[in-house]
């Protein structure tokens, strides 16, 4: 199970910080990612992070804005979102792949496992 945390309402330029604790499974053999989806639009990627951390994956629209990380130890996935624009705003949804599978996908069809969710609003 997924639980993702950290949404809220945040002015355009600010940051907030996600958080997704997972429970079950062998969380450090897991590739986890985050999507979003913004009302009337399909779920897009927006970060994926192997099993150590040490490898990450981005799109242009995030890049260098947002940050991925993971802490092993705490089964716990981070979503770090600086300079935040009207157009971030979207549930975030924190996602696991498979145990086992290493390939970063950008794909929501790859991952098997979701969290709730959590609403970032971004004011302009």
């Amino acid at each position: 199970q997924l639980q993702a945390s950290g949404g809220g309402l945040v002015q355009a330029g600010g940051s907030l910080r996600l958080s997704c604790a997972a429970s079950g499974g062998s969380f450090s053999t897991i590739v986890m990612g985050w999507f979003r989806q913004a009302p009337g639009k399909d779920r897009e990627f927006v970060a994926t992070i192997n099993w150590s951390g040490g490898s990450t994956r981005y799109p242009d629209s995030v890049k260098g804005r947002f940050t991925v990380s993971r802490d092993n130890a705490r089964n716990t996935v981070y979503l770090q979102m600086n300079t935040l624009k009207p157009e971030d705003t979207a549930v975030y949804y924190c996602a696991a792949r498979p145990s086992g599978l290493p390939y970063l996908s950008t794909g929501a069809k790859d991952y098997a496992a979701w969290g709730q969710g959590t609403l970032v609003t971004v004011s302009s």
